[in-house]
């Protein structure tokens, strides 16, 4: 028999979701087998599986040893490096920056250099992440950037913490600016860009249309022009939906390419090898409450990146 007691960042989970982390080698056919068979319990007693657990509730496992992941022999992230470029960090969340060509989780099994393991293992080496401690809480950057744009991520270092950064992200209450260079000039210099989504799997590719057809999403952009570099447009674009490739796909729509985005048909890449886009800030336009409120209306800026070096190399070169 194998007991769990739920501290802080296990408590406000149900209980299949919390069994899935903390026994990921217990499949779900038979994590649900038990619970109804009572092998599975809470507080001795019987449980559900959408129960919510509380902080010093005890789930108790009458399972086989088997099913139970050991934590000796050490852990996968510390296969990675620890650097990271932190651009704020605080008792509860963490932002940093993504270099170009970096994931920000594994794609594949196996040791591979991504975002969250870093981020893992950065915590680790400074004694702010115990796994050993942990039964179902892993700190973790709360959205993606694909992997060739640069730029700001934010991450929860506790539970509580990574629950308000998903909620407040799935209500735009953490607002999301990039920097784009696109190609030939912007007009207007401002605009809401709305355009109905589809996701090309096979050749992972955003597919747009103006209207809406069965199977697809409305996204909104929206941008505002900065300044021209020769013949381009540098803007700021301000994302109030999240699918992958949407700044880029939205760009091409209006036949105004990101510098470098060969995907999505630039004819030019003025030195870049990717996408010229940049996550470069985020500002915390919280409405009520959280346990991050302390940061409310305060703005997150990155100061140096490729983009912003670019940008800051040719403004030089015009005095």
């Amino acid at each position: 028999m194998r007991e769990f007691l739920i501290s802080e960042n296990d408590a406000n989970q149900r209980v299949d979701r919390f069994l899935n982390k903390a026994c990921p080698l217990l499949p779900s056919s038979l994590m649900y087998k038990y619970i109804r068979n009572k092998k599975i319990k809470v507080n001795k007693k019987r449980c559900t599986i959408s129960q919510r657990l509380a902080v010093k509730d005890s789930v108790q496992c009458y399972i086989k040893e088997e099913f139970f992941q050991s934590k000796e022999g050490g852990y996968d992230f510390t296969n990675v490096s620890d650097k990271l470029t932190v651009i704020y960090e605080d008792e509860h969340i963490l932002v940093a920056y993504k270099p170009k060509n970096m994931l920000v989780q594994k794609d594949q099994s196996g040791i591979q250099d991504n975002m969250n393991d870093r981020l893992r293992h950065y915590l680790y080496v400074r004694h702010a992440y115990d796994p050993m401690h942990e039964q179902s809480f892993t700190p973790a950057f709360a959205h993606r950037l694909d992997r060739n744009t640069e730029g700001i991520l934010i991450a929860g270092k506790t539970a509580a913490a990574l629950r308000c950064l998903n909620e407040k992200i799935k209500t735009h209450e953490i607002e999301k600016y990039y920097l784009a260079l696109a190609e030939g000039e912007l007009k207007p210099k401002e605009a809401d860009l709305i355009f109905y989504y589809n996701k090309d799997i096979r050749n992972n590719k955003a597919v747009l249309y103006r209207e809406p057809s069965e199977n697809t999403k409305q996204i909104h952009t929206h941008y505002r022009l900065i300044q021209t570099i020769g013949k381009n447009s540098l803007a700021e674009v301000q994302l109030f939906t999240g699918k992958s490739h949407q700044i880029r796909a939205s760009f091409a729509m209006i036949h105004h390419p990101l510098i470098g985005d060969k995907k999505y048909g630039v004819k030019q890449a003025d030195g870049f090898g990717n996408q010229a886009l940049c996550a470069y800030k985020l500002r915390f336009a919280f409405k009520d409450d959280c346990c991050l409120s302390y940061l409310k209306d305060r703005e997150i800026v990155l100061k140096s990146g490729e983009l912003i070096e670019y940008i800051q190399k040719y403004g030089e070169n015009q005095k």
